[in-house]
């Protein structure tokens, strides 16, 4: 008996044939109108080179300096290039959403407006996704910015690749590649475009990454202070949330409160014993408020998750439960989703 194996939906491969692989740039950018004719300038010169369609797509997070009009006049002379802008400011990950929907390629890369990332670098991000890897992200190893920044980034970068598990240095760059299908997996908002890797690499996409020169900044300034670090350590919990426990968020309520609960119990118990033994009275203890403050609270919040399980099962498609990788069968044609 012939078998006719037929690859019904392989979402894992690039095109076989280099100089078909399509690639979308997106930038997002915030009063940066001085670098971003100098970015698009260099990233045609490295793209001209490698000899694949791209487009480049610049997404305005409500910028109040006349950016807008600068990729108005770049797309007019460039049917490659394409604006989205914001009615205001929406940060980095909304930009980030919009301008990944809008792309095209088979690859898609992020890149930051203010020419601290160094397009030449490009090439190596297109040749290290061939070797079948869904994301590749930059890693910054002699960064040139002020310790203020590059101290906390440091702390933070090894807090999150320890708690996901993944082997990164760099897990907040801003210059990264991704597959088709990798990029359109992301539900960004808030700040979780820090987290990217993570979040991919939660749900079996194939993270590293490369080494990458980083340029000092020569204008504007930076947008993000002091309170970056306090929002990603908050944004941590989230993510954590969301990539180990978005399908049994009672788990994740229940290691708080459960605890809580049986301490708060025992507490009670112990009061309870000393009581029946004549050993009281227990009413004006302190051990027994504290007691009955613990259940009270472990119950409400393993309440908390019991909910969350039941908006978890009736709200919870299909489709996010898993991730296919390729599908295979002997009678269906091939069929492509365009998740590449």
């Amino acid at each position: 008996m012939n078998f006719d194996l037929r690859l019904v939906a392989d979402e894992g491969q690039l095109p076989t044939d280099s100089a078909a692989t399509s690639v979308s740039i997106v930038v997002p950018f915030l009063d940066e109108c001085a670098t971003l004719e100098p970015l698009f300038s260099r990233v045609r010169e490295v793209m001209d080179t490698t000899g694949r369609p791209w487009e480049m797509i610049f997404v305005d997070d409500g910028s109040r300096d006349g950016g807008d009009a600068i990729v108005v006049e770049l797309a007019r002379g460039n049917r490659n290039v394409t604006l989205i802008r914001f009615t205001r400011n929406f940060g980095k990950a909304s930009a980030l959403s919009a301008g990944i929907a809008q792309a095209h390629g088979d690859i898609i890369l992020t890149i930051d407006a203010d020419l601290q990332d160094d397009p030449t670098e490009i090439p190596r991000f297109l040749e290290k996704l061939s070797e079948g890897y869904d994301v590749v992200s930059g890693w910054k190893q002699m960064r040139n910015d002020p310790i203020r920044k590059t101290l906390p980034s440091r702390i933070f970068n090894r807090m999150t690749a320890k708690m996901f598990d993944i082997d990164l240095h760099d897990i907040n760059c801003g210059f990264k590649a991704y597959t088709r299908r990798a990029a359109k997996r992301l539900n960004l908002y808030g700040e979780l475009h820090r987290f990217t890797p993570a979040l991919l690499h939660a749900v079996g996409y194939r993270c590293t990454e490369i080494p990458v020169q980083h340029h000092a900044r020569e204008h504007g300034q930076s947008k993000y202070g002091t309170m970056r670090m306090i929002k990603g350590l908050l944004d941590l919990s989230t993510v954590k949330l969301l990539t180990r426990y978005q399908s049994r968020p009672l788990h994740f309520f229940a290691m708080i409160g459960f605890p809580l609960l049986l301490l708060g119990t025992s507490f009670i118990a112990y009061l309870s014993v000393l009581w029946l033994l004549g050993m009281g009275p227990i009413g004006t203890r302190p051990l027994l408020f504290i007691g009955i403050l613990l259940t009270v609270t472990g119950m409400q919040i393993l309440g908390v998750g019991l909910v969350a399980e039941l908006l978890q099962a009736s709200g919870l498609k299909e489709r996010d439960k898993y991730v296919i990788d390729k599908t295979v069968s002997q009678n269906q044609p091939c069929r492509s989703e365009g998740l590449l």
